[in-house]
């Protein structure tokens, strides 16, 4: 059977059906993808060194706010997730439970050499790598700390990651 679209049986169905698949076409798929990469809010979850980075990046220097990305206090209205620097078996705990109450779509930056490979703490019993935990990341930003235009760039490279690959949206 080929990939059309079959509009017949329930009213409703049929409804939610011909929805889904306006939705996921160009221009308006194109002005959704659009609108979800410049609606990046991550929540406040710093979990090491990086999180002065972080916060360099959201001050009016750098200005966060320019490219979309919008600090939040709750993960329940957030969709970037910023693990910052070194994540310890307790904080991994904590960040796991913040990315699981994140609605979809979801993203996630690693920031500094500790989020990626466990930095200066490699050896240590209690780091833990954002993979190792179920955490997928998107962008990764290397170095010790990493300067607030590593951030802004990253951030960009999410939004066009977000605009390229675009995402299905479907109603439940």
């Amino acid at each position: 059977m080929s990939n059309e679209l079959v509009l017949t049986g329930n009213l409703s169905e049929v409804a939610k059906k011909a929805a889904e698949w306006l939705i996921n076409r160009r221009p308006i798929k194109s002005l959704i993808d659009w609108g979800i990469s410049f609606s990046l809010w991550p929540p406040h979850l710093t979990t090491s060194c990086c999180g002065t980075e972080f916060a360099a990046f959201a001050a009016p220097k750098f200005d966060g706010e320019r490219f979309g990305v919008l600090p939040f206090s709750s993960p329940r209205q957030t969709n970037l997730l910023v693990i910052e620097g070194t994540l310890t078996r307790k904080m991994a705990r904590a960040a796991k439970i913040v990315y699981d109450q994140m609605p979809e779509p979801k993203f996630v930056i690693a920031m500094g050499s500790c989020a990626l490979e466990g930095g200066i703490f490699w050896n240590s019993y209690n780091v833990v790598l954002p993979s190792e935990i179920g955490i997928p990341v998107d962008v990764y930003i290397p170095g010790c700390p990493p300067r607030p235009e590593a951030l802004a760039r990253a951030v960009i490279v999410l939004q066009k990651k977000i605009r390229s690959n675009g995402f299905q949206i479907t109603k439940k």
